[in-house]
């Protein structure tokens, strides 16, 4: 009876366009409602817990870190970087956006950021070289959703918070499966470009990658002082979150000179926006979350699951399945803050391994961004493209198809992401 309720109070209030922070709070006030608890004061307390969490103040400081960044010329010079390396080979442009995803990934962990950037600056130049522009933009937004898996990620931080999961190991064991999403889409894109005529640029001379190379590399350190970091144990993800802010600010103002006093105010403005609404979400699915737990929700999904738990591999088949349904009509992070504290316990009961689960979950949950009717990040290449929605749609497709087959071979063989996790560890 719970989770139908839950369900129902849920999908209804969602369906009638309420926010799902607020359809959250609903979810968690019906709850109460059936279990005869009701308690006004218990659930703003549980509000408040939300996100007065220490592991979550890595999120506002990565979210400024990422706006420093693309404000800041970073991602400019990660862009040019990636060019004078590939783009003499044919379809060119397409290689440097896979790269540069890669390298701004390694920065930011924001799919929106990742991909609005390399749109504003790789889309105009792949019209006017005359790339198939559906495919380009369908390229552009899949690079853009390898943001979430290569650390620092914001969902990896959400989902560790909210499921008591090391966000440390979940960061490093998102390193092999990022790199390998850039490949799967690298060879989707060979695919697409074989045999058409594409201009290609001139291969860049080692004196030009040496120069370009020297601009980016105050760009390229950043990663390299976060992984480091973390697997030295000089400090926390949340630590971590506050050296990055740090780092970025004084390269964009101090180095580059690219951002002035004002600009910075910009940043603040935006980071402190975008901040405000993951916040708000934490502590509204905490609320909904005390009340999934006082109404045993897990154990009852648990029993309602219990003829697969037997068999780790067919578990995981259908928990992918669900979430690449729902990632059609839900956003990452309310994916991550409803389903996380259900779906987790299954998994435990089933014998997955928590970091393993963690990141097929946020990889699934991204391929959602991806894909229609909702698909953020398609809409973001949309408006910064300004391209129509259904090219893009058509575009992705063949990517999709990749990260379908790259979540089937993590699914079929966990040691993909668990041996790098015990090397790295």
């Amino acid at each position: 009876m719970s989770i139908a309720i839950f369900l129902a109070v849920l999908f209804s209030s969602m369906s009638i366009g309420v926010p799902i922070a607020f359809a959250l709070m609903l979810t968690a006030l019906a709850l109460m409602i059936q279990l005869d608890f009701f308690d006004a004061q218990l659930l703003a307390q549980n509000v408040q817990a939300g996100f007065d969490n220490f592991p979550l103040l890595a999120v506002p400081f990565f979210v400024l870190a990422g706006e420093l960044m693309t404000a800041g010329g970073l991602s400019r010079r990660i862009v040019d970087l990636a060019r004078v390396y590939f783009g003499h080979v044919r379809g060119g442009l397409g290689y440097v956006a896979i790269g540069a995803s890669v390298l701004l990934a390694s920065m930011s962990g924001s799919a929106i950021a990742d991909t609005a950037a390399l749109a504003t600056l790789l889309l105009p130049m792949m019209r006017r070289q005359g790339y198939p522009l559906g495919s380009s933009g369908g390229l552009i937004a899949s690079g853009g959703i390898i943001g979430p898996i290569i650390p620092p990620s914001m969902p990896f931080i959400i989902y560790g918070v909210t499921t008591n999961t090391s966000i440390s190991q979940l960061f490093l064991a998102g390193i092999a499966p990022g790199i390998m999403m850039a490949v799967a889409i690298a060879v989707a894109w060979g695919w697409i470009v074989r045999g058409k005529e594409l201009p290609v640029e001139e291969k860049a001379s080692w004196k030009e990658r040496g120069r370009v190379m020297r601009r980016s590399i105050w760009a390229l350190l950043l990663p390299v002082i976060i992984v480091g970091g973390l697997r030295g144990g000089i400090f926390t993800p949340t630590e971590a979150a506050v050296v990055a802010a740090v780092y970025a600010l004084i390269i964009t103002t101090l180095v580059y000179r690219e951002l002035d006093l004002k600009g910075v105010y910009k940043v603040l403005i935006d980071a402190s926006k975008t901040t405000s609404v993951v916040m708000f979400l934490a502590g509204a699915a905490m609320a909904s979350s005390y009340m999934i737990t006082l109404a045993d929700l897990p154990r009852q999904l648990i029993d309602l699951f219990e003829p697969v738990l037997g068999s780790p591999m067919l578990f995981m088949a259908l928990v992918v399945l669900f979430l690449l349904v729902i990632g059609m009509v839900m956003d990452l992070t309310p994916a991550i803050l409803i389903l996380a504290p259900v779906l987790a316990p299954m998994a435990a009961a089933a014998g997955v391994h928590p970091v393993y689960f963690g990141l097929i979950f946020i990889m699934s949950g991204c391929i959602g961004l991806i894909t229609p009717p909702v698909g953020t990040v398609l809409n973001v290449v949309s408006g910064v493209g300004n391209m129509k929605m259904e090219a893009v749609v058509r575009g992705v497709m063949p990517f999709i198809v990749a990260y379908f087959a790259l979540l089937a071979l993590l699914v079929l063989f966990p040691q993909l992401v668990l041996w790098p996790l015990s090397w790295l560890s």
